[in-house]
């Protein structure tokens, strides 16, 4: 999926350019949802990106703010169509935390803190099927195949050499030894764990026990950044939601946590020794 057609960060640009727009003619909130009998609520969820907007919202607001530039009017309105479709996994039906999903398919870079389990991007097949079924007490059968093949398919992102994504995580030395699924599936992990920390584009470094309380200790979190924007968001996941942030203060929070997670942590050389380490008891 190339990033300019993924819906949320599409949404995100378009609603960036309608601001633009509206400020450059002078205009508030206020007035525009006025002239166009709509409310104020509307007018700023369509330019966050928090909104729908339609082929009919570009045309409307392009005549108040008076754009005669007829290839911005074209430009706009395509990215209103793109930013309607749906992403690949709404096949697979109802899938959790698809807004991350959606942001994850178009993102250039992303750090990283996971407390609890190997990020969803670098587990194995066999640890990923026993994370859904043991975290999710009321999934059937089939949701649990659905959303098994939903995790998978993310990862396509991690071998595309076309547009490789760069991933840098900072993990929790508990993430090793929490047994999901049996000390087999926790091996086999943490073997392909090993072998992902050695390619260029991906870091992983561990966070030993030893370092005592840290900023990671409120929960896991994910900082996405992206090619065709400086805008950053980061991801909270929740149990069956999860929560963006795109305020330039809660963006530098969280990459000021990271950066304070990193120096904390052990260096990627010395995070595939204790991963090798943690290898060596599992086997045994």
């Amino acid at each position: 999926m190339a990033a300019n057609n993924n819906p949320t960060v599409t949404g995100r640009r378009l609603g960036a350019e309608l601001r633009r727009l509206r400020k450059d003619s002078g205009m508030t909130g206020t007035q525009v949802a006025a002239e166009l009998l709509i409310s104020q609520a509307k007018v700023s969820h369509m330019e966050t990106g928090r909104r729908a907007v339609s082929r009919r919202d570009v045309r409307d607001l392009c005549m108040l703010y008076g754009v005669t530039d007829q290839h911005l009017v074209d430009h706009l309105t395509a990215l209103a169509g793109e930013s309607s479709r749906q992403g690949w996994w709404h096949s697979y039906g109802d899938i959790p935390h698809s807004v991350h999903l959606d942001l994850e398919a178009a993102a250039a870079s992303i750090r990283a803190y996971e407390s609890m389990v190997i990020p969803g991007l670098l587990q194995t097949p066999a640890y990923a099927a026993a994370v859904i079924e043991e975290t999710i007490p009321l999934v059937t059968v089939d949701q649990a195949a659905a959303r098994l093949k939903v995790q998978l398919r993310r990862q396509h992102r991690i071998y595309d050499p076309a547009r490789r994504l760069h991933l840098r995580v900072v993990l929790d030395e508990s993430a090793l030894w929490r047994v999901v699924g049996s000390r087999e599936i926790m091996r086999e992990q943490l073997e392909h764990l090993h072998a992902l920390g050695t390619e260029p584009h991906i870091t992983v470094e561990v966070l030993p026990h030893s370092a005592g309380a840290h900023p990671g200790l409120t929960g896991q979190f994910s900082l996405l950044e992206f090619s065709d924007t400086r805008e950053a968001v980061v991801y909270l996941e929740r149990f069956t939601s999860g929560l963006c942030l795109t305020k330039t203060s809660d963006v530098q929070q969280y990459s000021v946590t990271h950066a304070r997670l990193r120096a904390l942590a052990l260096a990627p050389e010395q995070s595939r020794h204790f991963i090798t380490d943690a290898i060596k008891r599992y086997a045994s």
